[in-house]
């Protein structure tokens, strides 16, 4: 073997290492992929729970400032006065729009 033909198998060998370093690549990049995709659908559908407990929490909070004890009747008023103003003040950015 003359090392023309040396260099010529040395250079295919290295060729073919390097094909098979792509495709390992390749397939993990797509493995990667598939992953980020699934983590992103897991992400998106814990944020939609998350907001559904916010608004319940909210809903309960509300349902909580509206009801008046005995005691509690001047606090729910300031409550519900500042319920009211918030309200107001949704009503107002949403007329602004």
């Amino acid at each position: 073997m003359t090392a023309e033909d040396k260099t010529i198998t040395h250079f295919s060998t290295r060729v073919r290492q390097m094909l098979l370093e792509y495709k390992h690549v390749c397939e993990e990049n797509s493995r990667l992929k598939e992953e980020l995709k699934k983590c992103n659908e897991d992400l998106k559908e814990i944020q939609n729970q998350l907001k559904l407990k916010q608004e319940n929490y909210n809903s309960l909070m509300t349902a909580k400032m509206l009801e008046a004890n005995e005691g509690d009747l001047e606090a729910a008023k300031a409550r519900l006065a500042k319920l009211i103003r918030s309200v107001n003040k949704c009503i107002t950015l949403l007329a602004e729009k």
